[in-house]
């Protein structure tokens, strides 16, 4: 799909949009439960033009509905390398158990 997606794919475009209204409509529900300043989002789906997609539906919603929210917020991706290798960042920030 990703390959649709970079080839210019309107459908494949609309999940990765949809993708992103669903990130933001998530974080803000998160946001219930935690406290909530930066988020760091990874993984395959992120790489190529679907990581800017996401980041763009996400900043929509919040902006939209939550204002709030978007003006404490900090969603980022990180550099395209990063985001393919997506958990693999998580786990190794994770601090050592003694």
């Amino acid at each position: 799909m990703q390959e649709k997606l970079e080839a210019g794919h309107a459908g494949a475009r609309q999940i990765w949009e949809s993708m992103g209204i669903f990130l933001g409509y998530t974080l803000a529900h998160y946001a219930d439960f935690y406290e909530i300043n930066h988020v760091l989002i990874l993984g395959r789906c992120t790489s190529g033009s679907g990581g800017d997609l996401l980041l763009a539906g996400a900043a929509q919603v919040l902006q939209a509905e939550f204002p709030e929210l978007a003006a404490k917020i900090n969603v980022q991706l990180p550099d395209e390398k990063s985001r393919r290798v997506g958990q693999s960042i998580a786990a190794a920030s994770l601090p050592a158990l003694r």
